[in-house]
C-alpha cells in the first residue's frame, strides 16, 4: 500500500488495523485467521486403488496450499462490509469460515450471535424430497428447529412464490425456483450478521427486487453484512468499508470509495 493510501484512510478518521471505527463490541473478529488445504495431484479413481497404494507404500501426492493467510478483520454492530478481489482470491473461503463451513487451521474467528449465511444456497437439498420436506430438511441444517419451521411455514412459502410447487418434488424445480426457496428459509430469521456471497440474483426480476428489499430491511434493524461481489459499484453503494483480498493475503482494508478504487486500478491492464 502507498503512502498516499494510507494518508487517504487516515483523513477519514478509519482505523486500518481492520477495526471499525466504532468502539462497539465487534460481531465479528477474525484475528491472523489461516486455512490450508491439501490439493491431491493424482487421481485415485476407486478405494480399492487406494488401498492397493497403502498397501505397496506407495502415497498419493498432495500439494499444500493456503487459500487464506494471517487474515485479520473485525466488523461493527450495523456495519455493512464489502469484500473484493479477483477470482480464486480467498473471498468465498473467507464467508465459508465465518459461517463455519471450514475450519481455521490457525488464528481465531469469534462471532456474537446468530449468522444468516446466504452462500451455497440450497446446498444439502434432497432432489427426491418435496419442496415443503426440503424446507425443514435446509431449516434444520440452518439451526432451525422444527416447531419453529412449522409456525413460519406460511411465510416461508409465500415469500418464495412458490405455493403451487410445495408438495412437488425438488428435482422437477429450475434452479431458480430452487434458490428461491432456500433464500426464503435462510433470511427467515433475525439475524445478527448475514453473509452474502455476490449480490443476489435469484429468479426474476421482480424476485431479486424483493430480495434486496429484504436485505435492505436487515440494513435498516441493524443487522451487520458482508458482501462479497465483483461488482464495486455495488459495493460502493452499499458498504462502509472494504477489504480487498489477492492470492490469500489482505490487501488494502479501509473506506468502500478508496478500496474500490485502488482495486479498480489494479485491474487495469496499464496498471
Amino acid at each position: 500500500m502507498s503512502k498516499v493510501v494510507e494518508d487517504r484512510i487516515e483523513a477519514e478518521a478509519v482505523e486500518f488495523s481492520g477495526r471499525p471505527a466504532s468502539k462497539a463490541a465487534p460481531v465479528l473478529s477474525i484475528r491472523d485467521m489461516s486455512v490450508r488445504l491439501s490439493l491431491q495431484r493424482e487421481r485415485v479413481t476407486s478405494i480399492r486403488e487406494y488401498i492397493i497404494r497403502l498397501a505397496k507404500g506407495q502415497r498419493v501426492r498432495a500439494e499444500e496450499f493456503w487459500p487464506l493467510k494471517e487474515i485479520s478483520i473485525e466488523v461493527g454492530p450495523g456495519e455493512v462490509f464489502g469484500v473484493v478481489g479477483p477470482n480464486g482470491a480467498g473471498k468465498s473461503t473467507l464467508l465459508r469460515v465465518i459461517a463455519g463451513i471450514i475450519k481455521p487451521t490457525s488464528g481465531t474467528v469469534e462471532v456474537r450471535g446468530r449468522i444468516a449465511p446466504l452462500i451455497e444456497l440450497g446446498a444439502g437439498f434432497d432432489p427426491e424430497m418435496t419442496g415443503r420436506e426440503n424446507i425443514f430438511l435446509y431449516g434444520s441444517m440452518l439451526g432451525f428447529s422444527s416447531k419453529r419451521l412449522m409456525s413460519r411455514l406460511s411465510d416461508i412459502v409465500s415469500f418464495s412464490e412458490l405455493d403451487e410447487f410445495l408438495d412437488v418434488p425438488l428435482k422437477n424445480y429450475s434452479s431458480g425456483m430452487a434458490a428461491r426457496l432456500a433464500f426464503a428459509v435462510a433470511t427467515d430469521v433475525d439475524p445478527d450478521l448475514l453473509l452474502v456471497d455476490e449480490i443476489l440474483s435469484v429468479g426474476d426480476g421482480s424476485f431479486q427486487k424483493k430480495s434486496a428489499e429484504r436485505i435492505e430491511a436487515f440494513r435498516k434493524r441493524g443487522v451487520s453484512i458482508i458482501i462479497v461481489s465483483h461488482n464495486l459499484g455495488s459495493i460502493q453503494d452499499m458498504c462502509s468499508r472494504v477489504a480487498w483480498i489477492d492470492h490469500g493475503r489482505l490487501r488494502l482494508i479501509g473506506p468502500a470509495s478508496i478500496v474500490a478504487e485502488e482495486y479498480f486500478k489494479s485491474q487495469s491492464p496499464h496498471s
